[in-house]
């Protein structure tokens, strides 16, 4: 019996379609989809306030966003690479107030105003060095090393001094009183132009460098990271370092927009940190988010602040209700979002 000859494609012919499902495409990277979900609320928000409150769409109340919370876009920046890597930093609230308590002092003890800010921006870079360096060689958990590192540096507060020290520097003062006119007569102050370039150059180390995505990388798998023969124990001491560099510099926005060291500064205010960085859509787990969210929370949590203070009869503790209330929210959502992608 002659064998079965099976059938041949004629030469030419179009190859034959596989039954195996297309997958669908998205128009949009899954990655952004928790930033454009804050921009949407961001604008939601927005668009509640201008039908509700006269004068709520002006140009000069979305500058003063900027300008009430330029620090904390600083902070929230810090925040950002350090749960990229799947880590936490309680530390930056005592970092401000120590770097406010610096400069305040440093400025009445006669130091030059650019000595001082040099002083407390390596100030606040070796505090993050230091504690990067426990947590990676050590093998300790970031919530316990920032928390030593929380009381540290509101303890020192108090060692420099337990009563609030003013700022008469002129540079200080000059620049706390700056402002820079925008089209639309429109006003910001200094404080927002550096916060935005913070927020810039955060995005170019993020996306554009060996060391931002090596960051990624650490947040996504570790080990994985360390196979590939990525610097996995330069990003997780790196980014304590620059949350350490973020927190003393939004100290020093802090003390513009104070003009006053104290002990009691910026208490809480890691909280509000973490907070902008979670409903701005990075996850605590680590390896997804973009700067840009940390600065739409921010705006967002600014947003409530700003309906609390149009709506004049409320408690600013409604402020801290609906924080709360929008962090359960994110937080539940970047459970299904990490559920959906396993």
């Amino acid at each position: 019996m002659k064998a079965a000859q099976l059938p041949t494609r004629p030469e030419g012919a179009a190859p034959v379609a596989t039954s195996r499902p297309a997958r669908r495409r998205t128009p949009v990277p899954t990655r952004f989809l928790p930033v454009i979900a804050t921009f949407v609320l961001f604008v939601a928000m927005f668009g509640v306030g201008s039908v509700r409150y006269e004068g709520f769409a002006s140009g000069q109340v979305v500058a003063n966003l900027f300008i009430d919370n330029a620090f904390l876009i600083v902070l929230a920046v810090g925040m950002t690479f350090v749960i990229l890597t799947g880590g936490i930093d309680l530390s930056v609230g005592s970092v401000v107030a120590l770097s406010t308590m610096v400069a305040a002092a440093g400025l009445q003890a006669g130091w030059s105003a650019p000595l001082t800010i040099l002083a407390v921006l390596a100030m606040g870079s070796g505090f993050g060095l230091l504690m990067g360096l426990v947590i990676h060689y050590f093998e300790i958990q970031p919530f316990i090393v920032t928390l030593a590192g929380l009381f540290l540096a509101r303890g020192l507060c108090y060692v420099i001094s337990v009563e609030s020290i003013p700022i008469k520097d002129d540079t200080f003062r000059s620049i706390a009183t700056g402002v820079i006119e925008l089209p639309g007569g429109t006003v910001i102050t200094p404080s927002v132009v550096i916060a935005l370039v913070v927020v810039a150059v955060a995005a170019y180390v993020l996306h554009l460098t060996r060391f931002g995505r090596t960051v990624y990388a650490v947040g996504g798998s570790e080990s994985s990271a360390r196979l590939m023969g990525l610097a996995t124990a330069r990003a997780k001491v790196g980014v304590y370092v620059i949350s350490g560099f973020c927190s003393a510099l939004a100290g020093l926005l802090f003390s513009f927009y104070m003009l006053s060291g104290y002990s009691l500064h910026a208490v809480g205010m890691e909280l509000d940190a973490i907070a902008a960085v979670v409903i701005g859509g990075t996850l605590l787990s680590g390896g997804v988010g973009l700067v840009v969210g940390s600065l739409l929370g921010v705006l967002v949590l600014g947003t409530i602040q700003t309906f609390i203070s149009f709506e004049g009869t409320l408690s600013s503790w409604w402020t801290k209700i609906a924080i709360g209330t929008l962090l359960l929210i994110f937080i539940v959502m970047q459970r299904l979002f990490v559920g959906r992608k396993a």
